[in-house]
């Protein structure tokens, strides 16, 4: 019976040779892991087909080179990563014990910082774009040019590598350091480092885009009703307050979806990590994880596919 119990065991254990250092086996009801698989491995696949139409469109037509459209280009590219590397190692991450070694365990949550601080930096990139665009249109052509929005984005790439190194240093000096057994790949920030990404990559970044999609909303508000207030006919006049309105209702509805994505993906992972400093692999931190990725595969629709 003893001897059962103890093979039982192992078989739970990742490394059986291990006994008092391996990770046990993750366990989830199969009917979890099935569902699980099947809406993971379909967000993937959609975030990387979705990203890849807006990398080829913007890539194969020249008119479409503009200065929007290169931190476009540089979302989708950053997003498109998202969904063909990390979506896929997360689900396997989280249902399997990790066999593929420490380095590349360190590598891998480099390059998870790297790549959302990346898709979190082109679109406070993008806000700052349609504020200049609409707030300030004489000004825009010569604030944000091509050369500009390619040295941006360079800028924007560099800056999350760095800081990416700054999150993961302990990781990549001495891979495995955080880890507490053998067969698990977690990232655990230390306290500076955890305020510091709080600080830089969702107070900021959420206080400077709501801030700025605020001023467009009342500058486009502003702009349809003086279109209409310039209608001077008669019979134009009794319309021109139903067209005010409703495009009020159609500015109000773009940047509130925006806006509201954003939050919706952003707000509970990283209230999250304030609570619980290492991300665990239980339903609910799975689920908060792949809501955070989501909005790789919300981006190319909000951004792009609905952008005229």
């Amino acid at each position: 019976m003893t001897s059962r119990m103890e093979m039982q065991d192992e078989n739970d254990l990742c490394f059986p040779q291990l006994l008092n250092s391996s990770c046990r086996k993750p366990k989830l009801h199969w009917t979890k892991a099935v569902l699980l698989n099947i809406l993971m491995s379909g967000l993937s696949v959609t975030t990387v087909v979705l990203n890849l139409l807006v990398i080829i469109s913007v890539s194969h037509f020249r008119q479409l080179h503009t200065p929007t459209n290169i931190f476009l280009l540089s979302l989708a590219v950053s997003d498109f990563l998202v969904g063909l590397l990390l979506m896929p190692v997360e689900i396997l991450r989280n249902t399997a014990c990790w066999l593929l070694g420490d380095i590349t365990c360190s590598f891998y949550l480099f390059v998870v910082s790297l790549l959302l601080c990346v898709s979190n930096g082109n679109i406070v990139l993008i806000s700052i774009d349609r504020y200049q665009a609409i707030c300030c249109p004489l000004h825009y052509s010569t604030r944000i040019t091509t050369a500009k929005a390619r040295r941006y984005v360079f800028l924007c790439w560099l800056f999350s590598a760095l800081s990416s190194i700054f999150y993961v240093r302990d990781n990549l000096i001495q891979p495995g350091r955080s880890k507490s057994c053998f067969g698990e790949c977690h990232l655990t920030i230390e306290y500076v480092a955890s305020i510091v990404d709080l600080i830089i990559n969702f107070i900021f970044s959420v206080s400077l885009i709501v801030v700025l999609y605020m001023r467009v909303f009342v500058v486009a508000v502003s702009q349809a009703r003086a279109m209409c207030s310039r209608v001077t006919a008669a019979s134009l006049q009794r319309e021109a307050k139903p067209k005010a309105k409703r495009s009020e209702l159609k500015a109000a509805r773009t940047l509130g979806v925006l806006v509201f994505v954003y939050l919706l993906c952003f707000c509970p992972y990283y209230s999250y990590s304030l609570v619980e400093v290492k991300i665990t692999s239980s339903s609910f931190a799975i689920f908060l994880v792949f809501l955070f990725y989501s909005s790789s595969c919300f981006n190319p629709v909000i951004y792009a596919l609905f952008y005229s």
